[in-house]
């Protein structure tokens, strides 16, 4: 495993990767003391992020290297369905993914997602569209939502 840390507009963010691909992406700074910083392996991982911080980037290209169980899988792949600068609430990806009942374990496998960001888990709101859950911390998510989100004409963003 290689890691990074990069700066971004929500503070230190380490990366992790495998030979395969971007395998997790930790808010801080959480490199282990034996572990190999290599910012050459990252190269791609952190210019497509700081593309997305820029502006610049809607969709992420990278490969990744993530493990869990069919229906986090399952749940991560729609998650990278929903468009930049739009969300979808917990029941609307159970329903996509063919498991109507299951809002609360959509919640769980987005708890779980090894590479927010690139998984975009932030596009994920309650029912009555309010934040809910993040493991970053719902500032955080505010944060990447505001990032996204265009304000409606009267300047207010249009989540709660």
């Amino acid at each position: 495993m290689r890691y990074a840390v990069m700066n971004s507009p929500l503070g230190l963010l380490t990366l992790k990767a495998s030979e395969k691909g971007l395998s997790a992406i930790h808010f801080g700074s959480a490199v282990p003391s034996h572990a190999v910083v290599d910012l050459n392996a990252h190269r791609e991982n952190l210019k497509q992020l700081q593309e997305y911080f820029d502006g610049e980037r809607m969709v992420f290209d990278l490969p990744l290297d993530i493990e869990g169980t069919p229906f986090q899988l399952a749940v991560w792949k729609e998650l990278q369905n929903i468009p930049y600068g739009e969300t979808r609430t917990y029941g609307e990806i159970a329903r996509q993914i063919g498991k109507p009942g299951a809002a609360r374990a959509v919640g769980m496998a987005n708890h779980e997602n090894p590479v927010a960001i690139v998984i975009p888990c932030h596009r994920v709101v309650g029912s009555d569209g309010s934040l809910t859950g993040y493991a970053g911390g719902l500032d955080l998510k505010k944060k990447l939502l505001e990032l996204e989100l265009q304000p409606d004409p009267q300047g207010q963003l249009l989540f709660t």
